[in-house]
């Protein structure tokens, strides 16, 4: 049998952020400009890109199951070593593969999220079909708006479980509209809007809010012309964001409860403190081999948790006989309480 377990604040689950760093306030943003490149752009002079005011670029990476852009390399190199931000995009082809197929090529090359400080998630590049000449396809690639949501959805969710990020999606909101049918269901990855002009003007269903906006196919740097919709430091945070996890409890028998901590950041989690204490005439007598107790405290330090990992704490205790039984725990910073009744 299993009794419930009692949460401090009524939470069933409670979430924490490691380092967490105070974002600037939304009024106080600023537009961070950026350019977008590819092979088409050449060799690119990224000091001259830096010194112009240029805070980030994405760089093309590949395209369907078959292209990598040979410049790559270079190029994505090239901004880190003049300290911008940089990521990597994806050109979607959704008539000749799966989304998934099409998110494992590029995370294979190119794409993958690096917790480097200076690595932007990696972007799905989907708009209208510019070779309708070679392959006789409409602008939605021939596919009808289920098909093209399916499609999407299976490269964001491929790419998720690879990189533990969320895709960034390139598109134009008419694009959207017609071939999607302005699907919502993508409100958690952020939107880069193409639109040439002085405004990212009205945006797909998904999203209240672009993170990045392409104004103009050809800027003055290298390649198009983008702003990220925010601060630096808010730019920062998007390419490295703080570690994150949270912490579930069970009272599995009178004498026994278990602890989950799982990582649910891109980041790993590193010495993590558990600390509790025993109320109700409970007494500790096993925990893991990462704690130390006495007969009423308990003591951890959790080294290392990997990304989409978890790990589940057991202990064992000597109830009285009658009445209400527990433990305090506090994971990190998060506080709970794990009550068995008498």
């Amino acid at each position: 049998m299993k009794f419930p377990a009692i949460w401090a604040g009524s939470a069933v689950m409670l979430a924490g952020v490691l380092g967490v760093a105070t974002a600037a306030p939304a009024q106080a943003a600023t537009k961070v400009l950026g350019v977008d490149v590819s092979n088409w752009t050449g060799d690119v002079d990224w000091d001259s890109v830096a010194d112009g005011g240029a805070g980030f670029a994405y760089v093309h990476a590949t395209e369907g199951l078959d292209y990598r852009n040979p410049r790559f390399a270079d190029q994505f190199g090239g901004a880190k070593e003049a300290g911008i931000f940089r990521g990597a995009y994806h050109f979607a082809q959704p008539h000749e593969s799966s989304g998934a197929a099409q998110a494992d090529f590029f995370v294979r090359n190119g794409g993958r999220w690096i917790a480097d400080s200076k690595t932007l998630p990696g972007v799905l590049d989907v708009e209208d079909n510019p070779y309708n000449n070679r392959n006789g396809l409409n602008h939605c690639y021939g596919l009808g708006q289920d098909e093209m949501v399916k499609w999407i959805s299976d490269f964001a969710k491929r790419y998720r479980a690879r990189t533990h990020r969320d895709v960034v999606i390139y598109t134009t909101t008419a694009w959207w509209r017609s071939c999607t049918g302005d699907a919502k269901g993508f409100g958690k990855n952020p939107l880069w809007v193409a639109r040439w002009g002085t405004s990212a003007g009205p945006l797909p269903a998904s999203w209240k809010r672009h993170t990045f906006w392409q104004s103009a196919e050809k800027g003055n740097h290298a390649g198009g012309e983008d702003r990220f919709n925010g601060s630096k430091a808010q730019l920062q945070r998007l390419a490295f964001p703080p570690a994150t996890y949270w912490a579930t409890g069970l009272v599995v028998r009178r004498n026994a409860y278990t602890v989950t901590i799982s990582n649910t950041g891109p980041r790993t989690v590193g010495k993590l403190s558990v600390y509790g204490k025993t109320f109700g005439g409970n007494k500790l007598v096993k925990a893991p081999r990462a704690c130390k107790i006495t007969s009423t405290v308990l003591r951890c330090t959790l080294t290392s948790i990997a990304p989409g990992k978890s790990v589940k704490l057991t202990l064992a205790t000597k109830p009285k006989a009658t009445g209400p039984v527990g433990i305090n725990l506090k994971v990190g910073s998060l506080k709970l309480t794990l009550r068995a009744s008498g």
